[in-house]
């Protein structure tokens, strides 16, 4: 058995950027547990699939690169590309493990988190077998792309999840079906369409035509411009307010269902493409933590801390305070500060240390001017 002071779950980009932080800050006993390996859920996604976020070396004027998650490091510097590819993007994450000497256990998987008074009890599984893990303070940063949304309604499971393709050359046929317009369903579309494919892109709620500055909630410019091109070749169709609600397997014909008709709206010979994202890994400790009302997303403390868990933090995506989402690594990052603030506060540690983290986008505790949109 293992003690420590703080154990953190996850080593992707949240859980390899809070880790460094917290090193640089001086905790020593510390371990990242890891069920794969550094950077495995970004080793996993479609070869052609690239960074929505552009990189840029900008760590000499003052500007952290966009899609770092420590100081002083850039995906634009260590990779020599703009829009890195998941592959690439998991070498950058360890290239981070190798230089700071994290300590991180890989194919250690969390089974079960017991809590009580000031203590956190982990079970894992290991090569080894069972082993237990005690930790004053526990980070959650296992992401939200660990469980593909698989199950959404009746014959889903005869879709081929966008997670589940390794390469975009891989699907057959002449016209593909893509359930799901947001970034991946749009990403699957453009690849598909290059390859020469009809691509119709089926999507239940969102509008393409609504606009707001936060991009969480609308596709990047990056996948506006590639789309736009590849629009050009009039082999994409974008079918908003279509809800799938079954799909059936008959004589190797996919029929596509969908609310209002009884009819199939649509048939296929190849399976449909489910581009609608991942459960949360939070339902392993969602008894850990209080929801709201919706049961969308936890209820934290102003130290992203669970209201229901003393010690318990959060990060990665999967923050959000209200109405402020704080998803994709520019973001969410921001918040490393006010965690490590909070451990090293109950540590005894000497917190002034991170006050060089605001500049660098790393440390943001006053979310007061967040939300507000753009005069044009």
């Amino acid at each position: 058995m293992g003690k420590y002071d703080v154990v953190i779950v996850g080593a992707g980009a949240a859980g390899i950027g809070i880790a460094s932080m917290l090193k640089d800050f001086g905790i020593e006993k510390m371990v990242v547990l890891e069920r794969d390996k550094v950077g495995s859920t970004f080793d996993k996604w479609p070869e052609e699939m690239r960074f929505i976020t552009p990189s840029f070396t900008t760590n000499f004027w003052g500007h952290i690169d966009i899609n770092s998650v420590v100081a002083g490091t850039s995906p634009a510097f260590s990779l020599d590309t703009e829009h890195p590819t998941g592959k690439e993007y998991a070498n950058y994450l360890r290239l981070i493990t190798e230089h700071f000497k994290l300590p991180i256990k890989e194919n250690t998987e969390v089974e079960k988190i017991d809590h009580s008074k000031d203590n956190f009890t982990i079970h894992v599984k290991t090569f080894g077998g069972q082993e237990t893990i005690e930790s004053r303070f526990l980070i959650w940063a296992a992401g939200e792309f660990q469980y593909p949304n698989t199950d959404i309604f009746s014959g889903s499971e005869l879709c081929l999840h966008n997670s589940q393709v390794e390469t975009w050359g891989q699907i057959q046929g002449d016209e593909v079906y893509v359930i799901g317009g947001n970034e991946s369903g749009i990403d699957a579309a453009i690849h598909l369409s290059r390859l020469g494919k009809k691509v119709a892109v089926l999507e239940g709620s969102k509008d393409w035509s609504e606009k707001t500055t936060d991009p969480s909630a609308n596709l990047s410019p990056y996948t506006i411009d590639r789309l736009s091109e590849e629009m050009s070749n009039e082999r994409i169709s974008l079918v908003g307010k279509t809800q799938v609600k079954d799909i059936k397997l008959k004589n190797n014909e996919y029929s596509i269902y969908v609310k209002g008709k009884k009819e199939p709206a649509y048939q296929t010979q190849v399976p449909p493409i489910l581009a609608t994202g991942f459960e949360s890994s939070l339902v392993m400790v969602k008894d850990l933590f209080d929801w709201d009302e919706s049961k969308s997303y936890v209820l934290l403390n102003e130290h992203d801390e669970s209201r229901k868990t003393p010690g318990l933090f959060l990060v990665g995506p999967q923050v959000r305070h209200e109405n402020l989402i704080l998803c994709f690594i520019y973001k969410y990052r921001q918040r490393f500060g006010v965690v490590a603030n909070a451990i090293g506060g109950h540590l005894g540690l000497d917190t002034s240390f991170l006050e060089q983290y605001r500049s660098q986008g790393l440390y943001l505790d006053d979310l007061g001017a967040c939300g507000e949109e753009c005069p044009c």
